[in-house]
């Protein structure tokens, strides 16, 4: 697999979830710009930018994260390692393959939910960080 340098998407403009039929959520979770789980290697990093914060997101092996920053920085808790459930459009549909996209809200394995997703930035692990 070729790997990318650092890459980053933006939010488009505010997405609306509020009676959206389920069918067309599929859909739209086919063409989000994001960062799917697949696409991450162990020792990617995510910054991901909210409308508050700002999080860093170390890929694990186990395909679980390093997160830090954001709530977690500011409520003493530092790094944490957490799953990451997906994202929402602000409902509860639940986007499971994506980790991070504009216009969403990410939802940490321990029930933690970020504010609106500005941007997100991939940055690829280097062969010295993947080890």
């Amino acid at each position: 697999m070729r790997r990318r340098r650092s890459s980053e998407t933006r939010a488009p403009g505010r997405l609306r979830a509020a009676g959206v039929p389920l069918d067309a959520l599929v859909s739209a979770a086919v063409t989000l710009d994001g960062v799917r789980r697949g696409e991450l290697a162990a020792g990617d990093r995510l910054v991901v930018s909210t409308r508050n914060s700002i999080y860093s997101l170390l890929a694990r092996e186990d395909g679980r994260f390093v997160v830090s920053g954001g709530w977690f920085e500011r409520h003493g808790g530092g790094e944490r390692t957490l799953a990451v459930n997906g994202c929402t459009a602000g409902g509860n549909a639940l986007f499971t393959d994506v980790i991070a996209a504009p216009g969403l809200f990410l939802e940490f394995g321990d029930g933690t939910k970020t504010t609106r997703i500005r941007r997100v930035r991939r940055l690829p692990a280097t062969r010295s960080s993947a080890s």
